[in-house]
């Protein structure tokens, strides 16, 4: 049903350096860059964008909003989360269970977003 989701950046280069290489883990690379967004896609149809917000203030972290990535299973869940810490990302939920057949991972990216990565079923 979704389409795309943009999350703001302070930083537009510095972000396009942590997206491009965690997004990369998944199979997707950029699409578009207008100089103040980024676009990118992988191969299931949905698209991931970051921008300097376009009324040129502050990028600001909602209370609340969240950004979820599907991916194919628990190990590729634990290889997302582990390279995003890498890149300098924010641990907020390490890899596990939680619910049966729910495998899910959290972590907040350089501006403060908050992203997950998941996996439902075995």
């Amino acid at each position: 049903m979704v389409g795309y989701v943009t999350m703001g950046t302070s930083d537009l280069d510095r972000a396009v350096v942590f997206f491009d290489a965690l997004l990369e883990t998944i199979g997707a690379k950029q699409v578009m860059n207008s100089g103040r967004l980024v676009m990118y896609a992988g191969g299931e149809g949905g698209m991931f964008a970051i921008c300097t917000p376009y009324d040129e203030q502050a990028q600001a972290v909602g209370n609340g909003p969240m950004v979820a990535f599907t991916l194919d299973s628990n190990d590729a869940v634990d290889r997302f989360h582990a390279k995003a810490l890498e890149l300098g990302a924010t641990d907020e939920g390490a890899p596990g269970e939680r619910a049966p057949g729910a495998y899910f991972a959290y972590f907040r990216d350089l501006d403060g977003n908050k992203l997950c990565a998941y996996k439902f079923g075995s």
